[in-house]
């Protein structure tokens, strides 16, 4: 397991009872480096979706636990918030309530000279995610995939 592992799992056990106290439960965790900082994002989600609030309670009581645990070397920016709208679907638990959604779909080389693509997600497994598009069935390998999340619709 990587430091960043680690670090997203310790993270994300310290807030299971925060989130059940909160009545939010946690969409997930990311730590990552943008620029020159760290940042560790904790994504938090509930029906009708989540308010500066819910965001706010989260956060006091993680950064005090944080502080107390201290597993986290690096100096870091902490930030709770929601998935948003165009949220990104990085776990099977986010695919599976995606099912029958628009979903936009990034590959990391062209297909067909094209790597930008969206329809609807039909279906996935560990190995592939297939996609309704134009009354087509596209059908991607996870790893030829670099982004996948929820279509924004205007």
């Amino acid at each position: 397991m990587s430091n960043k592992e680690i670090i997203e799992s310790k993270t994300e056990a310290l807030l299971v009872p925060i989130c059940e106290e909160a009545g939010v439960s946690i969409y997930d965790v990311e730590y990552v480096k943008e620029g020159g900082d760290y940042i560790l994002r904790a994504y938090i989600d509930k029906e009708g979706g989540v308010n500066i609030d819910d965001c706010v309670a989260v956060n006091r009581v993680l950064s005090d636990l944080l502080d107390k645990e201290d597993y986290i070397e690096e100096a870091y920016v902490l930030e709770v918030s929601s998935p948003g709208l165009g949220r990104k679907l990085t776990k099977d638990k986010h695919l599976e309530k995606a099912l029958g959604q628009s979903v936009d779909i990034k590959t990391y080389k062209p297909v067909d000279k094209v790597k930008d693509f969206t329809g609807i997600l039909k279906s996935y497994d560990k190995d592939k995610i297939v996609i309704d598009a134009d009354d087509k069935e596209l059908e991607f390998k996870r790893s030829d995939i670099a982004k996948i999340s929820l279509t924004l619709e205007l």
